[in-house]
């Protein structure tokens, strides 16, 4: 716990331990992932990996906000953002 963060390599390493393949063959197989979450996101504007994660592209409306610094107004646009809910194994497996 605390403020430990694991690296990407250190991800593809622990991949590679726990299915038995090459650091190679488990860095491809993170690319492989990641690419097919971006696009699975782009196309369908959700990836569901259930008891894990869900991951959803999201419209964020155009908005007006205040710039603390000088007091005006500014318009925020509208765009696309991403957001994740986790699943319950994982909700499970960290408290």
């Amino acid at each position: 716990g605390g403020n430990y963060k694991m690296t990407k390599t250190e991800l593809v390493e622990l991949m590679a331990e726990k299915a038995g393949i090459s650091k190679a063959e488990a860095g491809r197989a993170l690319a492989a992932f990641e690419e097919a979450v971006t696009e699975g996101l782009v196309k369908d504007g959700k990836v569901s990996l259930v008891g894990f994660l869900t991951l959803e592209k999201k419209e964020r409306a155009e908005r007006t906000a205040r710039n603390p610094q000088t007091g005006e107004n500014i318009t925020i646009p509208a765009r696309n953002a991403v957001t994740v809910k986790v699943g319950s194994k994982l909700k499970e497996a960290v408290k």
